[in-house]
């Protein structure tokens, strides 16, 4: 008997006003797993994932997390069931610093292993500094601040939105080592990426979106090149 999904997107739709952004998405994420969600820009990738934690409107029967249905539900209830995002841009508190930004995300105090010495452990730098203004930080430190932040609020499932975006390649290598570390710790990921070479190193199972549909699925080590590149461009 196959295990659960963690998470079951089923037919899920989302609208903003009158335009569909969404056309019957349908998506799972396994327990420890990492899942990649590709496409080019306006494919609805970080639509899908605002959905997911409730930032637009959805059918609580859309949207199933650990056997519970969420769908709909506002977003500091989802953040409490033990979804955290990570969102495009990082949206940090430019007047708080680091650690005050990190202890925004525990103020949710789901239980769980995750805390100040932990992220401080995962990213050292942070720790140095703890005291300074996010806005004094290189791209690389602010992202690990905003994925610091989320894991601050003990989630089983990390949903991550674009996090090589504007970064060097060597900080997205270290970022993408500590997911890794992250997820081998029994947490789930989603990532949305635009570099699909990242995303199949990343992930054991890759959805493919163009115009708010999913066009390709499957195992990362099963989709050939050609395939992501007929599915990305819709060609």
């Amino acid at each position: 008997m196959s295990e659960a999904p963690l998470l079951a997107v089923n037919r899920l739709e989302a609208f903003y006003g009158d335009f569909q952004a969404l056309y019957g998405v349908d998506l799972q994420v396994q327990p420890g797993q990492i899942v990649a969600i590709i496409g080019a820009n306006g494919a609805g990738k970080s639509t899908l994932l605002n959905t997911i934690v409730g930032l637009n409107k959805s059918r609580r029967e859309a949207i199933t997390f650990n056997g519970e249905q969420i769908g709909g539900l506002p977003p500091y209830e989802i953040v409490a069931k033990g979804l955290a995002l990570v969102p495009e841009g990082r949206k940090l508190f430019p007047s708080l610093s680091v650690e005050e930004n990190l202890l925004i995300g525990g103020q949710v105090k789901r239980p769980g292993d995750w805390s100040l010495a932990k992220v401080y452990g995962l990213f050292p730098v942070l720790a140095e500094r703890r005291g300074s203004p996010v806005t004094e930080l290189s791209g690389g430190q602010q992202q690990m601040v905003a994925i610091g932040r989320a894991l601050m609020s003990n989630p089983k499932l990390l949903l991550c939105d674009e996090l090589s975006l504007g970064l060097a390649p060597i900080v997205v290598r270290e970022i993408y080592a500590q997911l890794r570390t992250i997820v081998a710790g029994g947490m789930s990921a989603i990532v949305v990426e635009q570099d699909i070479g990242q995303a199949l190193k990343i992930a054991a199972q890759v959805y493919c979106m163009l115009e708010g549909r999913i066009v390709l699925e499957g195992a990362a080590g099963t989709l050939t090149r050609q395939s992501i590149a007929s599915a990305y461009f819709g060609v």
